[in-house]
């Protein structure tokens, strides 16, 4: 048994697909203006607005220190939240990115239990902190819930993984091989421990994600599961691109997976945002891309940058993928500068299901 298991083993949990029923989305205030020089009351006033979407759909639990949640009560309710479907958490945290610093959360598959798998959180790899306060939240969110929480002993942000239903996972090589995380852990150790702590009966390797992109190549700005068997791809056609290269062979690495039936997955490509160098900026390369979404229960928030024919277009293939749920254009340039976007801030919690007669 690899150093740091804990004993875990498959005990019937799964993690959930993005687009089953959802009780709320999970974000974490931003609560250092240096993180976001001369932009620090506008990324507010976006994260804000994004919340305000959220609790037209949903309800909405906020991970922020106390001293701060009268001023974040304040920038909802000028955001037009639905404040009864909000929830404010004394949980102190280090940056916005809730989507690598939270819970997943996952459900007893007989049962409907539903649990808290802790993972370590160490800043991408150590390359940005503290971190420290971030790296709670998973204990912190289980505590005040009464959730039973499965520390799962290993590395792992949530962006870095993309689930279907039917417990398939996508990641990449770039990321969970990569020895900043787990310089214990080889290949098989980290799919066993994603098979015992999520339920997981495939993990398919991917390469590298996106130039740019500071976590190290976090699959879910490349490729996400719209259904059991189809997924939506970041592309690139510019041969001259710096993401040509590798999102050419992240599709050709996707025509091997299978589904459980031995079928193909349907490939949908959609096009990279024109957002490219900034000058003076510490990213070369901006990791925008429009895959980056969030699916609600019945909405889906889309990243969009100011380019309106690559946007519209980005909207109109999810609206036809998604076509129960209301598509919401988020403007993201602002948050890509940090280094990404809706999906990245944001942590869903699943619904528990109705058990029994």
């Amino acid at each position: 048994m690899p150093q740091g298991r804990q004993g875990i083993t498959d005990s019937g949990f799964r993690l959930p697909a993005e687009w089953e029923p959802q009780e709320a989305i999970w974000l974490s205030w931003p609560c250092h203006p240096e993180s976001w020089p001369d932009k620090a009351a506008e990324i507010e006033r976006q994260i804000a607005g994004i919340a305000a979407v959220i609790s037209r759909h949903e309800g909405v639990r906020i991970n922020a220190s106390a001293d701060l949640h009268s001023s974040i009560e304040r920038a909802l309710r000028q955001a037009g939240a639905l404040m009864d479907r909000v929830e404010l958490y004394v949980h102190p945290n280090n940056d916005v990115w809730c989507r690598d610093h939270g819970p997943l959360f996952v459900l007893h598959r007989e049962t409907g239990e539903l649990a808290v798998t802790d993972w370590d959180f160490n800043g991408w790899g150590d390359e940005f902190g503290p971190y420290d306060l971030d790296n709670e939240i998973p204990r912190r969110i289980a505590a005040s819930l009464g959730l039973s929480r499965r520390d799962a002993g290993m590395v792992l942000e949530g962006g870095a993984i993309e689930v279907n239903g039917r417990g398939q996972l996508l990641t990449t090589e770039a990321v969970l091989l990569n020895p900043n995380r787990n310089p214990d852990l080889g290949r098989a150790d980290v799919e066993a421990r994603l098979r015992d702590v999520l339920g997981m009966k495939d993990v398919f390797w991917l390469g590298r994600g996106i130039e740019g992109d500071d976590t190290g190549g976090h699959v879910d700005d490349v490729v996400r599961f719209v259904d059991d068997a189809t997924v939506v791809l970041s592309w690139e056609a510019d041969s001259q691109s710096a993401n040509h290269r590798v999102l050419h062979e992240n599709r050709e690495r996707l025509q091997d997976f299978r589904t459980p039936e031995g079928a193909r997955l349907e490939i949908i490509e959609i096009p990279l945002p024109q957002l490219a160098e900034v000058p003076g900026w510490r990213l070369p390369v901006l990791p925008a891309s429009y895959v980056n979404f969030l699916i609600l229960n019945t909405a889906v928030l889309v990243p969009v940058f100011g380019h309106k024919k690559r946007d519209t277009d980005a909207c109109g293939i999810l609206g036809e993928l998604f076509s129960g749920r209301e598509i919401v254009p988020v403007f993201s340039r602002d948050l890509v500068h940090e280094g990404g976007a809706v999906h990245c801030l944001s942590q869903q919690q699943p619904a528990r299901p109705l058990v029994g007669g």
